[in-house]
């Protein structure tokens, strides 16, 4: 994984990597949304776009040892963290050989070992999660780590938003804490959900940093979390990244969005950030249409590919299946290995 650091080389390194992670996450989605609408995939399908941007910035300021959290619209930041496509795949069409074994819903995934936590929920609970995973390395002498909590506006409204950014304030921990504002909580407007004049105002309530971001500005993500990630591995306590976004679709593929006022899917806010990055990319010569159009024949090739894989493999058997808490019996509460 590449940090965003000085230098335009490096900058623009880090902008293809984020760019690529974008449009893989974009296509999966696709994916994932055709194969939904086939009967394919049982439960709830969820995207991410409009988000990918925000998604791809964090994960592309990680580092192997730190912890991410991501939530239902970050493909893009869990490719970026190192998620292989099959993961997901498997994990959507129910493969007994993904890293839920074909259980517990298809958002649920990750590999807790790694850093990469599987979300409990996205209303606010994965702040404290992230929060005792950061204690236990201070504990064990570890330094030199940041833990990611993803989070939507809706969460910010939370008890468990609360405690837990309150928590990590007065124990300063390498925390960073990032609100998608996308506008509507499933359907609830912002003007329901909070009182203040923007969400990064609570951050002074707490005692930490602030930092706003135009969530569609693909550039402007990738300093900005960079920046955050940074200042939170550098023994500045926790960070509140705030990013202005639109949700470009329903909260998931089960919701038309119809309440999503037509002037505002036309706004600045509406933007795709994909083409804001692709523009950008050509703008500045960073890359050119003939990378951009192999990049993506490579990406749907890859995702066909798992696809077919996780297809043919088979769902978990009730009746002979070792139903351990987590992936890794060794982890297992009352494990010899323990």
């Amino acid at each position: 994984m590449l940090q965003t650091v000085s230098g335009s080389r490096a900058a623009g390194e880090t902008q293809l990597a984020a760019y690529r992670f974008m449009l893989r996450a974009r296509l999966l989605d696709d994916k994932f949304a055709a194969l939904y609408r086939a009967g394919k995939i049982h439960g709830g399908v969820f995207l991410g776009r409009g988000q990918e941007a925000l998604s791809a910035a964090i994960g592309v300021a990680l580092t192997p040892g730190d912890v991410f959290a991501p939530l239902i619209r970050d493909a893009a930041g869990r490719l970026a963290f190192g998620e292989p496509i099959i993961d997901a795949v498997r994990t959507y069409l129910g493969s007994s050989l993904g890293p839920m074994r074909g259980r517990d819903g298809n958002v649920h995934r990750g590999r807790p070992t790694q850093g990469y936590l599987p979300m409990i929920s996205h209303l606010g609970a994965m702040v404290s999660v992230v929060n005792g995973v950061l204690f236990a390395r201070r504990m064990k002498g570890i330094t030199g780590i940041v833990g990611v909590a993803c989070l939507g506006e809706g969460a910010t409204s939370t008890g468990a938003f609360h405690e837990a950014l309150n928590q990590a304030a007065i124990e300063k921990l390498p925390l960073v804490l990032v609100v998608a504002n996308n506008q509507f909580a499933y359907s609830t407007p912002n003007d329901r959900q909070y009182a203040c004049d923007h969400l990064a105002d609570k951050a002074i309530g707490y005692g930490v940093e602030a930092h706003t971001v135009n969530g569609t500005d693909f550039a402007g993500c990738i300093q900005t979390l960079g920046t955050a990630i940074g200042r939170a591995r550098s023994n500045h306590g926790p960070q509140l990244v705030v990013a202005e976004l639109l949700r470009l679709c329903g909260h998931g593929e089960h919701d038309d969005a119809g309440y999503i006022p037509p002037d505002l899917k036309n706004s600045p806010l509406g933007r795709d950030c994909l083409k804001v990055a692709e523009e950008f990319l050509l703008e500045t010569h960073t890359a050119d249409a003939a990378q951009l159009a192999l990049w993506r024949s490579d990406a749907l090739r890859e995702i066909e590919e798992a696809v077919a894989q996780a297809q043919r493999e088979p769902a978990p058997d009730p009746f002979g299946e070792d139903w351990s808490a987590l992936s890794t019996r060794n982890l297992m509460e009352g494990s010899p290995h323990e």
